[in-house]
């Protein structure tokens, strides 16, 4: 009936989404990652699972943009940071998280701003403006979450339990837990 839909209502593999977001320009990166449909198999080439922390696995990067598959056991966490600058859209591809959203406040402490929760296919958007977050695997199960950035993210402000701090820390892509990696 709608015969002006994009072509992003049409993604169903990871091929065709980074074709979709290659061919695109940035401000069509919302529309497409919030429509795309790919099941969970095209992702299982790219899991890697860790009982010491969630892993980041590289799906693709180029210089606009890079696909990232968290993989989760249950209970795991990111620690709270921000995106050094840049768009972050998550798209839970399978399981159920809590993303908790912080900011700062006049005394440099963070305080919680809200919390929501995330189920499968459910898609959220972040940008440092809107503070820092922290997003946690709440399923009993292992769970997916695919994150893409808008320009590829290699630094971004974590924030230091014990010194109560942000500090930059280098993000790496690899099957070594990122909950290890400093």
């Amino acid at each position: 009936m709608d015969s002006d839909k994009s072509t992003s209502t049409n993604i169903h593999s990871i091929d065709e989404l980074v074709t979709a977001l290659s061919d695109g320009e940035r401000a069509t990166f919302n529309e497409i990652a919030r429509s795309f449909d790919i099941p969970i198999s095209e992702f299982e080439n790219f899991c890697s699972w860790s009982e010491d922390g969630y892993t980041r696995n590289c799906v693709f990067e180029n210089e606009e943009f890079e696909l990232i598959l968290l993989c989760w056991e249950p209970g795991q966490k990111t620690p709270i940071h921000d995106h050094g600058g840049e768009e972050c859209w998550v798209k839970a591809v399978k399981g159920e998280f809590e993303e908790v959203i912080y900011k700062m406040d006049e005394n440099d402490a963070l305080k919680l701003v809200k919390s929501d929760i995330s189920k499968t296919n459910d898609i959220t958007y972040m940008i440092d403006f809107m503070g820092f977050h922290s997003l946690q695997n709440i399923s009993n199960e292992r769970s997916m979450s695919l994150h893409l950035y808008a320009k590829p993210i290699k630094n971004c402000n974590s924030y230091c339990e014990d010194a109560h701090k942000l500090i930059n820390r280098e993000l790496v892509d690899s099957t070594v837990p990122a909950s290890v990696k400093n």
